[in-house]
This record gives structure tokens, C-alpha cells and sequence, in this order.
């Protein structure tokens, strides 16, 4: 059984990251998007004030500097807070807030279980009376982390669940993947918390799970934490195929898209982008729009 456990993990997180780099690639291959163009963007020196370079007499021929650190920060406080959600809908945030912190909190869970590996496979010891002050912080920080991530998406996972379904203008919009994905999300945090609360209280399986991953001398768990890491491999092998894909594609969102601002200037790669995108035929038709011609002739019309 430990065996097919390891071997099934191995699996769900080389799938996960394949799958990932994919899409990624994808994306960055993708044509020149539109863009928002409303100034001053972020990573201008003077925002947040309400002038912008664009004030200034030829500003396409200096050097702009960016902070991209400033965008990089918002992100992170969009991803950590999501402050939009509570302005525009404070009882959605309610369940959205805490569905999402369990999503986070799990998959850091996941990474202090690795690092915790790590140390064991090392000759570190993990446990409250660790002789090393390293092995104590693993050892807290994940039963903290670990435990914290099973109660805030349980709790989120039914708390967004009733929001989609009593209230209309939610519901209206809803499509099967939702309730399928707070479905599973439920389960894998149940499956955890279960895990933790009945049968591994200081969560040591877990860890010495992945110290067998690591070493390729496979760990035996118990039961309740065998169904979690099962639960939690397919979860991994479903997740590139739900929403939550937005984590990697709100940053080309951001960056690429509402912060973008590289000028279109004669002899650029963005002129030379742009200009090959006009050639391409128009495969649609409408009063003003005949099929066929290419945009660079309909804008001549």
C-alpha cells in the first residue's frame, strides 16, 4: 500500500507541474491582448499621483524607470485579501476568504511537510522535544499550518457552497464545476482534519511520509492519513482543470495585460507583433465587416 501511496504522489505532483508548464507556455505564446491604457499605471514613479509620463513632451524616446516591486506587492495583497470581493460583496467574502485562505494554508502545509523531510532524511529530528531549534519550528509550524488549512476550508468550503446556492444573483451564474470543486475541497480538508483529530494528533505521519518520498524508503501511514494523501493526489490532478488556475493567470492579468504600457513605437518587436496580427484574415462578417479582408483593409475602409 505505501508504495502505491508514493508512487500515485510522485504522479499527481509531476502531472501537476507538466500540466502547469503547458499552460504557461501556452500562454506566453499567445497573441498581443488588448490592454487597458488608463494612466498613471502602477509601477510609474509618480503613482499614485495623478499625473503620469505620458504628460511629458516625448515620452516614448526617454528611458522610463518601473517599479515592478510596487505591482508585485499589490498582487500579493490582492491574493492575500481579496479586498475587491469584500467592497463589492461582503457575505460572499465571508465564505470566499476563508475557502481561499485553506487553499493556501494547504499547499504551504505541503511545503513544510517537504522541508521537514528534508531535515528527517538528513538526521534532523521533527518533534516538540527536538534537540535542535529547527526541528521545533517544523514541528510547530506545521501542525499549525496544517491544522489551521483543514478548519478555514472546511468551514469556507460550506460557507461559499450556501452562498452560491440561496443567493440569486450567485446562483444565476453558476455552472456544475462550482458545486463539483467545493465538493471536493470539503473532502480533502475533512479528510485531513479527521486525520489529525482521531488518529495523528501531532501529525507526524505526514511528515515522515515525505521524508519516504524523499528517501525512496516508502513510509507506511494509517488509514485516515493514507485517504487524505489520496484525496489530495487527486485533487492535484483535477486542479489544473478548475478555476484556481486563475493564481497563475491573474499575474498575467496584471502584468501583461491592465499594467502593461510598452509604447508601440516604429522598428519594435511590439510594432512588429501588432503588424502581423493585422494581416490575419477576419473569419466573421457583419454590416461593416466583409469576410475575408484582412483588418488592415477593413481599417482602410
Amino acid at each position: 500500500m505505501e508504495t502505491f501511496l508514493a508512487l500515485f504522489t510522485y504522479f499527481a505532483h509531476l502531472f501537476l507541474i507538466h500540466v502547469y508548464i503547458v499552460r504557461l507556455a501556452k500562454y506566453l505564446k499567445m497573441p498581443v491582448h488588448l490592454r487597458w491604457e488608463l494612466y498613471p499605471v502602477i509601477h510609474e514613479e509618480k503613482y499614485p499621483s495623478a499625473s503620469s509620463y505620458l504628460e511629458e513632451k516625448d515620452w516614448w524616446l526617454k528611458k522610463r524607470k518601473k517599479k515592478y516591486l510596487r505591482g508585485f506587492f499589490f498582487l500579493l495583497k490582492d491574493y492575500f485579501i481579496l479586498s475587491d470581493y469584500a467592497k463589492g460583496k461582503f457575505l460572499y467574502w465571508l465564505g470566499l476568504y476563508p475557502w481561499h485562505m485553506g487553499f493556501i494554508l494547504t499547499m504551504f502545509f505541503e511545503f513544510l511537510c517537504f522541508i521537514s523531510g528534508l531535515y528527517i532524511i538528513r538526521g534532523g529530528q521533527v518533534s516538540d522535544s527536538s534537540p535542535s531549534i529547527v526541528g521545533t519550528f517544523l514541528y510547530h509550524m506545521t501542525l499549525i499550518i496544517g491544522v489551521l488549512s483543514f478548519l478555514t476550508g472546511m468551514v469556507g468550503s460550506v460557507l461559499i457552497f450556501l452562498n452560491r446556492v440561496f443567493d440569486k444573483s450567485l446562483r444565476e451564474y453558476a455552472v456544475l464545476l462550482h458545486y463539483i470543486t467545493y465538493g471536493v475541497t470539503f473532502l480533502l480538508f475533512f479528510t485531513g482534519f479527521y486525520s489529525w483529530f482521531f488518529t495523528d494528533p501531532k501529525l507526524e505521519e505526514y511528515r515522515l511520509f515525505w521524508a519516504g518520498l524523499l528517501s525512496f524508503d516508502f513510509s507506511r501511514v494509517g488509514l485516515w492519513t493514507a485517504i487524505h494523501i489520496m484525496v489530495y493526489d487527486l485533487f492535484l490532478l483535477y486542479l489544473p482543470y478548475t478555476r484556481w488556475l486563475h493564481y497563475i493567470t491573474r499575474f498575467f492579468a496584471f502584468f501583461f495585460i491592465r499594467w502593461d504600457d510598452e509604447p508601440n513605437i516604429p522598428g519594435s518587436s511590439l510594432e512588429r507583433k501588432v503588424a502581423r496580427l493585422l494581416e490575419k484574415k477576419v473569419t466573421w462578417s457583419a454590416p461593416h465587416i466583409d469576410k475575408g479582408k484582412s483588418w488592415v483593409d477593413l481599417a482602410r475602409v
